[in-house]
Order: C-alpha cells, then structure tokens, then sequence
C-alpha cells in the first residue's frame, strides 16, 4: 500500500528552515537546486550560506560565472550570498587547533603524508568533521548576537553516500561513552535531528532509476534517520509540448506530405519526429512524476527543464520560483 500523501499546501515554506541539507542521485541536478535556494534567501532579503562537501567546486559557476574558486574560507558571491567548500582537512585543522590551542602544530601534522593515509583509511570522520563545520556556521553570531546565517544550504554527497553521511554522528554517540568528540557528536545530531531548523531535501528526475532510488531514499531516511522529509523536487521537467485542442499535433504532422513546406525548413516527417519525441518525453515525465508522489507518500515540487542550462543568477531565479511555490501532491 502506498503511504498517505502529506497535505502539500500546510507544508512550511522552504526559507522558514534554517538548515536545508540538498542531496540526491548523481546528475539530477541537485548543486542547481542548492544554488537556486541560496539564491532565493538571498533575494528575500536573508544572509545566506551555500556550502558543498565535494572535492571540486561547482556552485561558485552557477552562481557567479567566471569567478575565482572561494575555497574553504569562502566569499561573498552576491549580496548576503556567501559560498564556501568544506574540505574535511581544512575542518579538522581548524577543529584541532581550537581544541589544542597549537594552530601550527596541528598544520605540521595535517601536512604529513603518512597520517593522511591513516586520515584516508578511516571511516566516518570526513562525515563527522564536515557536518562538525555545518553546526559551526550554524551557530556563527555577528557582533550584535544575531545568527551570522539566516539560511545555510548544503549541497550534500549524491543519494547513495548521503544516509552514511548523515548517520554518522548518531553512530558515534552510540560508541563513544564521553568526552569531546561524543559532546560534539551530539550537538551535531541535535541538529540533524531538529524538525524545526533543519530539512532534508531529496532531488530526483522524473525517469524510472532516479524515481526508484529516491522512493528507496526515502525509506532509508524514515527507518534510520532522525531528520525532517516533507517533500521531493523534482528536477527538469519538460513542458506541455502542444497547446490545448492540438494534443495530436506530432500525429497530423506526420499525415502531411514529405515534401519541406517552407524551404530551408526540414520535411514535415522529420518535424512530426522531434514533436512525437518531445510528447514521449513530456508523457514519460509525467508517469513518474505521479510515481515519486505516489512511492514517497510526499507532495513534488516541479521544475522546468531550462533548455539552454544555468548561465548565472537569472536562472537561478527562474528554478526559484518554481522551487518556492505550493508543492503538488501528484503530476496534473
């Protein structure tokens, strides 16, 4: 039996949230959508921090092309918008030398080759020293005492990585009895596990593997993970091919003569084949837009698919103000 579909319209608008943790399969085009939230606190008038985990930058493009990177210390990109990678080492320093109060002691040791490859072979603590820097911005003040962030989004690791990304520091308060890293472990899992602050939000397309894997996300998220789920975007959507009364328009093409009607233009069957493809595409789109809502039991946000891609913050805006609205509880 399907789950229940959450009342869409009583969802919480997404800039109420103070954390907003982004994840998704690999290619949905979930850095675009962290970009196009950060963008939109921004424009709201919020102080926004974007920060993603990966090796190599992406938002910084997206947001303001031809940018230098920001790096670990991060940079103002728009106005109230700053961008930052978290580099779990960079992390770890800095954690280190806070506690050890040897800033460059503790770089020494980081540059070593030999405690990296320990470093490397260790599990779980990129994970934990990284969602470690999320809970420090997250509790960055200014001078006044007010939150330094208003909106911090984060562009976590892909689907598959995220669970274990998320659930380490509930592991490690469960094997770790006292001391620094469980206090600071369960701080870090207060966070996560705070409905009112924080917010996962799954990113898919509305194809067969990805709308699989992300009913298989949320199963995993629901039985093992303490965190606020409340609805799915769904990512580049084709538009309605045809206007109302010419939902055939691909078949009546393809009745007329193969001769080109206007010249320069192709012949009508090679039309009738792009348009049958974009129906296909739109038809296809929609089945498993309904099938995420209906294997979630969580209300869709859709976005349009932007044909010529993200070139910068006006695009950004457009994914905005889709990503913004009323989720739907099923495809129209």
């Amino acid at each position: 039996m399907a789950p229940q579909l959450l009342n869409a319209a009583a969802l919480r608008p997404l800039l109420e949230r103070r954390l907003v943790i982004v994840t998704g399969k690999g290619g949905t085009g979930k850095t675009s959508v962290a970009a196009a939230l950060a963008v939109a606190g921004a424009s709201s008038g919020r102080r926004v921090l974007v920060a993603e985990v990966g090796r190599d930058e992406h938002l910084p493009r997206l947001i303001a092309p031809g940018t230098a990177p920001v790096g670990y210390a991060g940079r103002e990109l728009l106005p109230r918008l700053t961008a930052a990678r978290i580099d779990p080492y960079a992390a770890l320093g800095e954690y280190l030398g806070i506690q050890l109060h040897v800033r460059s002691a503790v770089e020494l040791v980081l540059r070593n080759r030999a405690f990296r490859q320990l470093m490397d072979a260790s599990p779980g603590w990129r994970e934990l020293i990284t969602l470690g820097k999320v809970w420090h911005y997250e509790q960055m003040r200014d001078p006044s005492g007010a939150p330094r962030f208003d909106l911090l989004v984060v562009d976590a690791p892909a689907t598959g990585h995220g669970i274990s990304f998320l659930d380490v520091p509930r592991v490690v308060v469960s094997a770790v009895r006292s001391g620094p890293l469980r206090r600071n472990a369960e701080l870090v899992e207060e966070m996560i596990a705070d409905r009112d602050r924080t917010l996962l939000l799954p990113v898919a397309l509305a194809e067969e593997l990805p709308a699989r894997e992300t009913a298989e996300l949320v199963a995993k998220v629901r039985s093992e993970l303490r965190i606020s789920l409340d609805r799915i975007v769904v990512n580049a959507l084709v538009a309605r091919p045809f206007p109302p009364g010419l939902e055939d328009l691909d078949a009546k093409l393809a009745r007329l003569p193969s001769e080109p009607l206007w010249p320069g233009l192709p012949p009508p069957p090679v039309i009738a084949a792009c348009a049958a493809h974009l129906r296909s595409r739109y038809e296809l789109n929609r089945v498993y837009l309904d099938e995420i809502a209906r294997s979630t039991g969580l209300p869709v946000v859709p976005l349009p698919f932007l044909l010529s891609g993200i070139r910068g913050p006006e695009d950004l805006r457009r994914l905005a103000e889709a990503l913004l609205a009323v989720p739907i509880a099923e495809a129209a």
